[in-house]
């Protein structure tokens, strides 16, 4: 065996099977017989007749089985002479094999399957080939690499392409992908496990990943500064605010637009830190820095601030002030800054369970009291089942931090107020049980919590949660907290006056970007405004109506006055379609008379239609009928 191993070994660098010391050492890789097996050494060669000398065996020798993915579609045919001979199982051709103690390779027969010799396989059109070098790799990009000769890669990794280069780069990709810290490269286990999927990766210290990842930045940047070359419109930013327990601060900013093939996008543009990011003139000066960076100074639309804070309103004036003498704002700047609406929730529900926090705390503790042993939760099973109480809801603690947990917890809790109070009867130990006042509150304060839950799940529920939808829920929160702040009950009034003040100030500062939104969606245009703010206005709503429709005649005169400029795609449509239009007024001569005598009639209504002015695309827009709901 030994022997037998020696000369297989010999072949295989003769063959320049194995391209380094490292492919083969000793017992690391050769593990029992399967390690050099006659067909497996010559695989990759173009033709390869080995002399394998065995020494004389007493035992009956086991025969080995052929690993080669060509006997998938060759089978062994003995001849006379005591020769064999392969038949391809497709188109039944046979070729040598072997001859007494010579065999022959399996290259040509490689050739006969992957470059289309089998009449039956290239009949089919399945070569089954690997496609070379060149082309696009995981991530579609082109590689301009192509290998020197034609090769043709059947079996697996042994004959493989190997690109240190590109390796590192889809390692940088998976390190930013899946956040993984840059030194994983010096951890042993990381090394050990690259080593064994391939031997050949030298694996690069921090400071080089450093750089990898860094140069995948560079390119993406690239890619995306295209994109916005490109776009049609213009992009909307959204700041973030942070600031840690080192009081270090951090600015990020994330841009949403809508690219050359009008799909919504949304890309972090710039993460950054500040000496004081709730600073207005450091928060300024870190938007300007970005919007020169990416060169979007003629395209900015809205900036909307990712926090609910009390110096909300001098961001905002500072911010326009500032931008304003640098870029071109639209509707001179009163869309400019906006609020979050998911922050404005936040900040509404936090007030509502600060109002009731006594009781919040209460209910929190009763839950932990009966979580505590499964015998107080068999207990308090077997109280509710005898008072019947039908609710299905499970009771659970909240986050203390997220405001939808809480509200789920009161309402679970809301059912069960009955067996809180019969469990105080019943176990000396417990105490918390809330009174029926303190029920009353929490019946207030999900009545509302309610309607702020609705309006995130609606919002949260859209594939593309865009602008125009805002508008149904904003809209319908304002009315529904301004009509209970007329509530006969003083605790529901209470907690209903506290949330429309609150939310009243967004409404007052956003409606009005929501209501240009809503006109822009075809099935409701000016009518759901009219409707709207008829409900939440009365006789004052023909006042605030006008307002909406002044600002869109505003915004379609400036983009009509300051157009962007389009994409070659866009400039050769709309070339093609003025030119048919000259073409079509060019060719157009005097109406075709119908033979009823009236050719002068015709004549003049043509005479008329041409002298009248047409509309504007937008009167024509809104005069436009609805288009139906789906």
């Amino acid at each position: 065996m030994a022997v037998e191993t020696a000369s297989d070994a010999q072949v295989a660098q003769d063959n320049e099977i194995s391209p380094s010391n490292e492919a083969i050492q000793g017992d690391e890789l050769a593990h029992g017989e399967e390690l050099f097996q006659g067909d497996d050494l010559v695989q990759g060669n173009e033709l390869v007749v080995s002399e394998v000398t065995t020494p004389p065996t007493t035992g009956i020798r086991r025969r080995r089985k052929k690993k080669s993915l060509v006997w998938e579609h060759f089978t062994i045919e003995a001849v006379a002479g005591g020769a064999t001979r392969a038949c391809c199982n497709l188109c039944k051709q046979t070729f040598a094999y072997s001859s007494g103690s010579k065999i022959a390779g399996t290259s040509h027969l490689k050739r006969h399957i992957t470059l289309g010799s089998c009449p039956k396989i290239k009949d089919q059109d399945q070569r089954l080939a690997l496609p070379s070098t060149g082309g696009t790799d995981n991530y579609g990009e082109a590689t301009s690499e192509r290998p020197t000769k034609r090769r043709y890669r059947y079996t697996g990794y042994a004959n493989a392409v190997f690109d240190q280069d590109r390796s590192c780069s889809y390692l940088a990709r998976m390190i930013i992908q899946h956040d993984y810290p840059l030194h994983i490269v010096q951890q042993q286990a990381f090394s050990v496990f690259i080593e064994s999927l391939q031997p050949r990766f030298k694996i690069v210290d921090v400071d080089t990943m450093e750089g990898e990842v860094y140069a995948v930045y560079q390119k993406e940047k690239e890619n995306l500064l295209r994109s916005f070359n490109t776009m049609p419109g213009r992009i909307s930013l959204t700041i973030g605010l942070w600031t840690t327990s080192q009081t270090l601060g951090y600015v990020s900013l994330a841009g949403q637009f809508i690219d050359s093939e009008w799909k919504v996008r949304r890309r972090m543009l710039n993460f950054m830190m500040v000496s004081s990011p709730h600073s207005e003139n450091a928060l300024s000066e870190a938007i300007s820095l970005s919007l020169s960076d990416w060169s979007m100074k003629d395209k900015l639309f809205t900036i909307t601030l990712d926090n609910e804070c009390s110096s909300h309103d001098i961001y905002s004036a500072n911010l326009r002030d500032h931008l304003s003498n640098k870029n071109s704002l639209m509707l001179k700047g009163q869309l400019f800054v906006v609020r979050c609406y998911a922050h404005i929730l936040n900040a509404v529900a936090q007030d509502v369970i600060a109002s009731v926090h006594g009781v919040v705390y209460n209910i929190r503790e009763s839950i932990k009291f009966i979580k505590a042993s499964s015998a107080r939760e068999e207990k308090f099973a077997e109280i509710a089942l005898q008072l019947e109480i039908p609710s299905t809801r499970t009771l659970c603690l909240d986050v203390t931090t997220q405001w939808n947990t809480t509200y789920l917890m009161l309402l679970a809790a809301l059912d069960y107020k009955q067996a809180f109070t019969a469990l105080e009867t019943c176990d000396d130990s417990y105490n918390e049980a809330p009174s029926s006042e303190d029920w009353r509150k929490v019946e207030a304060a999900c009545n509302y919590l309610k309607l702020l839950y609705d309006s995130a799940h609606s919002i949260m529920a859209a594939a593309n949660p865009t602008a125009n939808i805002f508008f149904h829920e904003a809209w319908k929160l304002q009315l529904e907290l301004a009509n209970g702040t007329g509530h006969e009950d003083p605790t529901f009034r209470s907690i209903a006056k506290d949330m429309h003040e609150r939310f009243d100030k967004y409404w007052k500062d956003c409606s009005l970007v929501l209501a240009v939104a809503v006109v822009m969606d075809p099935r409701f245009k000016m009518k759901l405004v009219e409707f709207s703010y008829t409900k939440i206005y009365g006789a004052e709503a023909a006042k605030h109506v006008k307002v909406v429709n002044d600002a869109v005649h505003e915004l379609y005169e400036e983009y009509v006055a300051h157009p962007l400029p389009l994409t070659p795609a866009y400039v050769e449509q709309g070339e093609g379609g003025n030119n048919g239009a000259a073409n079509a007024n060019s060719s157009q001569g005097p109406p075709a008379s119908t033979g009823d005598g009236l050719l002068d009639f015709d004549m003049y209504l043509s005479e008329i239609q041409s002298s009248q002015p047409s509309k504007p695309e937008l009167e024509q827009y809104l005069d436009e009928s609805l288009t139906p709901r789906v």
